[in-house]
């Protein structure tokens, strides 16, 4: 049976929200750009930081643990942030809420080009916050708009972000060449105005969603739900492995004999491969009502690769990585699926989707320290890596219930 939620405060009847039908084929199209370039935007931010790192140390002295912060602070805003997304929705609508995530991201990124250390962390609050409201949003919209394309449409735009994420970290040296550190930085907002740009049409729709109590009222009630705990911790313990192998896999494989360029090039590989995963993964899983069996396939896969680098040499490390990296952003879009597929109602899919994205990235910021803390306790990479296979194990057995053909519904909803 479904895992009801609890009943929650009588609410205003919302304005009707448009369904596919509804929207015109030129709209249509417009709309499926637009979420293409909202995705865009929600990760260049982010990994655009890393390899500036080194430029950014010099121009301002911080140390090491300050740099961190440019990486944990929008991890931290996505978890606190994206519980309290539906109360910006009741207000905004679900697309002018997207159109204010697109200002907060544009606005951050240009404020951290700002010559002052102080705006260069403000920044990154503000852009945290933009991000956390498009990753909690598009789920929901592609739930609402696409709810018999979810699989396509979860593939298309989950990519999107592994692109931005990739591109983001490719250009940004040579960038910061030509324009500055603070420059290359500063850039993304370029890109984040021309999505703001395409997005504008849609905030005419402004389709509110119901009002269903405070979000104390929604954490609640999804909190008493056994489906949506599985698929909240799916999502945290995929983006906990993400994170350390973005945080660590160059160091690792430059203790096993790997130069620096080397090892950034399968940084670089294990992302490329992760665009792939998250492309084949909601396209199959989208044609099956239970994805118990991805979830093996993946485990499986992952597991391999795991005993690749933990056993093997360097000869075939690319082949570990790379098969590492397509797990990985299998899992991801796998998890952001979910988040459509397992609610039934678009207004619950987004309260699913802060649930589950704020407690994911809660627990994805302490992975890469855990990591490296076992890294330094133990002076190896055996025991960090095992902890991998033990978050593995854990994210199978959150996994698959999460898989199982069920949905999260409204006690006051209407039985299947």
């Amino acid at each position: 049976m479904p895992a009801p939620l609890a009943t929650a405060p009588p609410a205003a009847t919302p304005s009707a929200a448009a369904t596919p039908a509804s929207i015109p084929p030129s709209g249509r199209a417009l709309l499926v750009v637009g979420i293409v370039l909202v995705a865009l935007n929600l990760r260049p931010a982010l990994a655009g930081v890393g390899p500036l790192v080194a430029d950014i140390r010099l121009a301002t002295g911080l140390s090491n643990t300050a740099l961190g912060l440019l990486t944990t602070l929008p991890l931290l805003a996505f978890g606190v942030v994206s519980a309290f997304t539906p109360v910006v929705t009741r207000r905004l609508g679900m697309e002018g809420a997207i159109g204010l995530a697109l200002v907060l991201i544009g606005g951050g990124v240009a404020v951290r080009a700002v010559p002052s250390v102080a705006l260069l962390f403000a920044g990154t609050v503000v852009l945290g916050v933009g991000i956390a409201l498009g990753n909690v949003l598009l789920p929901a919209l592609v739930k609402r708009d696409f709810s018999d394309r979810s699989g396509p449409m979860t593939s298309l735009y989950s990519s999107a972000m592994g692109l931005g994420a990739t591109v983001a970290a490719g250009v940004s040296v040579p960038l910061a060449a030509a324009v500055g550190w603070r420059g290359a930085l500063g850039a993304w907002a370029l890109l984040a105005a021309a999505a703001l740009a395409v997005w504008a049409p849609q905030l005419r729709r402004r389709t509110r969603t119901a009002r269903r109590g405070t979000v104390l009222d929604s954490l609640r009630d999804l909190g008493r739900s056994r489906l949506a705990w599985a698929v909240a911790l799916f999502m945290g313990l995929q983006s906990l492995a993400f994170y350390v192998i973005l945080a660590w896999l160059p160091d690792l494989l430059q203790s096993r004999g790997l130069n620096a360029e080397e090892a950034g090039w399968m940084l670089a590989l294990s992302q490329a491969a992760g665009i792939a995963g998250s492309a084949v993964a909601p396209l199959w899983a989208g044609r099956m009502r239970d994805q118990r069996p991805i979830i093996w396939t993946l485990a499986v896969l992952e597991a391999v690769a795991l005993a690749g680098l933990l056993f093997a040499g360097t000869t075939l490390v690319g082949v570990w990585v790379g098969l590492l990296g397509f797990v990985l952003g299998g899992s991801f879009g796998l998890s952001l699926l979910f988040l459509a597929i397992r609610a039934d109602t678009p207004e619950t899919a987004a309260e699913l989707s802060g649930m589950a994205q704020s407690v994911g990235y809660l627990v994805a910021a302490v992975g890469p320290a855990l990591f490296g803390g076992l890294h330094d306790l133990t002076g190896g990479w055996t025991v960090p890596l095992l902890s991998l296979v033990v978050v593995l194990v854990v994210k199978v057995a959150v996994g698959l219930p999460a898989a199982r053909d069920e949905q999260v519904r409204r006690a006051d909803a209407p039985g299947p």
